[in-house]
């Protein structure tokens, strides 16, 4: 250990670049949306299942990445992550289809799992006491004092250069860390309990395949069908649609989890599991859920607003965002001090209708000549109730587990999050998409002459939200009139306006469902 007189940087900053890896990637895919679907000729979906598959893979892993590190050693899964995450990033700079951009994501994520808790055994190598909780302190300052940064940054460059640019400079920045990391020292010998059961494997690996079908279903509920099959279904067991079942199945399967934990006396790892059957503490981890997935869906709408329907930049989408993660980061710092159960619920309740007044606010003021001032009101009081939320909810967690699993609850909350982030980027893609395929064949509807037109040359059924310039580029090259692509673009226009209003609400709709555990808790 360090001397308790001097505070080493060094350590810190090493780690701490880690964490700043990771927020650029996901943060320049939010903010790289026109840029990467121009580039690969695909629709806006695809960078949301890029984003999901980062989100799965993080969920999936990092519970029992946390004990693999343990074992393994941080130092050498750290090192090992930061090469992995270097693959990863050279596959998104030379990826030559939106497969192998799902592929790096995927790899990204797997890194990502293994980076966070192996950063947080190195900080605890390095530091002791006093010096520890500051260090801990820095690095989870560094995760959000970076995302604004990280957003005009990458924002920047995909404005003013190429996307890809970022993540060539993100695989240096990675290198540069791993050769760094070997100033890092290996924790000497084995922590008492450290090893894995075989039955901790199995648990481990259900709990892992339940998200995983959480997930992907959320993401194919329009291609699937959300209740009954669609055509494009893989399989329609009773008519109904596979994604649905996954969800379903997903869920089940944890609740078996539990309850084979419990008749086994299984621990480990999957001990803090058992906080989802005490009422409170699962009511905590669904308002983490909730919230984790309002925020995931807020910023992945907003870059799909700002560059799909506005036809701007991803700078402009980077400043727009602004408000969002500094109001996030200042909630966080502000109620990090509040510890009395009264004070911690009064302010939870008034976070929740902070985001919830937020959405609201969002949907009604969108227009497609938005105005900058009413979007950085509706942005800061949903970024300040997400950032409170996130941090008085973890800390109340944290106080009332139980010593032997206190460690574990982090990953929890980690898990729960990025889950949610994955299913909340799914929904609000999924909505909207939706909502646009519907309102967009309810105005052809009014108009048989170019509702047949327009049948002839696109796939209705599957309407891609796109900017007015490739739809009308698309067009130009059929046989309609320039009348029919006016009025085709115009309808495009009001559809997606009305699509993304209606998600807005519906994730207001969501944050208040996320209160109400909170609102009856006393």
């Amino acid at each position: 250990m360090i001397s308790k007189d001097r505070f080493n940087w060094l350590p810190l900053i090493i780690v701490a670049s880690a964490q700043v890896l990771l927020v650029f990637n996901i943060a320049t895919l939010k903010i790289s949306i026109e840029g990467i679907v121009t580039a690969f000729d695909a629709g806006s979906s695809m960078v949301k299942t890029a984003i999901i598959m980062y989100s799965l893979m993080v969920a999936a892993s990092i519970l029992g990445s946390t004990r693999l590190a343990i074992i393994i050693g941080a130092r050498r899964m750290f090192r090992a992550s930061i090469a992995l995450f270097g693959v990863a990033m050279a596959t998104m700079a030379w990826s030559p289809n939106a497969t192998m951009v799902l592929l790096a994501q995927m790899i990204a994520g797997a890194a990502a799992a293994v980076l966070t808790p192996a950063s947080v055994q190195l900080i605890a190598t390095h530091y002791a006491g006093e010096q520890r909780a500051l260090a801990l302190g820095r690095l989870s300052a560094t995760r959000s004092l970076s995302l604004a940064p990280a957003f005009l940054i990458a924002g920047a460059i995909a404005t003013w250069h190429d996307w890809r640019i970022t993540f060539i400079l993100l695989l240096l920045l990675a290198g540069g860390v791993y050769f760094g990391s070997l100033y890092l020292r290996q924790r000497p010998g084995l922590l008492p309990n450290t090893t894995i059961t075989s039955k901790e494997i199995v648990g481990l690996g259900a709990v892992a395949l339940a998200m995983l079908l959480i997930g992907l279903g959320s993401d194919n509920l329009i291609n699937w069908g959300v209740v009954r099959a669609t055509a494009g279904a893989p399989f329609s067991p009773l008519n109904l649609s596979p994604a649905l079942l996954g969800m379903l199945f997903g869920v089940v399967l944890i609740k078996l989890v539990l309850v084979w934990m419990a008749k086994r006396h299984i621990g480990g790892c999957l001990g803090v599991m058992q906080l989802l059957n005490t009422p409170g503490q699962r009511s905590m981890l669904w308002s983490i859920f909730t919230i984790a997935a309002v925020s995931s869906g807020v910023t992945f709408l907003i870059p799909l607003y700002i560059e799909i329907v506005q036809g701007r930049s991803s700078l402009v989408t980077a400043y727009a965002l602004v408000p969002f993660t500094v109001a996030s980061f200042i909630g966080a710092l502000s109620v990090s001090r509040f510890g009395s159960p009264q004070s911690v619920r009064n302010i939870t309740r008034h976070a929740f209708l902070a985001v919830g007044t937020g959405l609201l606010l969002l949907g009604a003021i969108v227009r497609n000549d938005w105005s900058d001032a009413s979007v950085v009101l509706s942005l800061a009081a949903i970024g300040l109730g997400e950032g409170t939320l996130a941090t008085l909810l973890f800390k109340n967690l944290a106080s009332v587990a139980p010593t032997e699993i206190s460690e574990d609850v982090e990953p929890l909350c980690s898990a729960t999050s990025h889950l949610a982030a994955a299913v909340g980027a799914a929904i609000a893609g999924a909505l909207v998409i939706g909502v646009l395929s519907l309102n967009v064949n309810q105005h052809l509807a009014r108009d048989p002459a170019i509702g047949t037109e327009l049948r002839a040359h696109l796939d209705l059924n599957r309407v891609a939200f796109i900017s007015n310039d490739r739809l009308q580029q698309v067009l130009e090259q059929s046989l309609l009139t320039p009348e029919h692509i006016a009025n085709a673009v115009q309808i495009n226009t009001d559809a997606r306006l009305f699509a993304l209003k209606l998600s807005f609400f519906a994730l207001a709709g969501l944050t208040f469902v996320g209160f109400l555990p909170v609102a009856r808790s006393r």
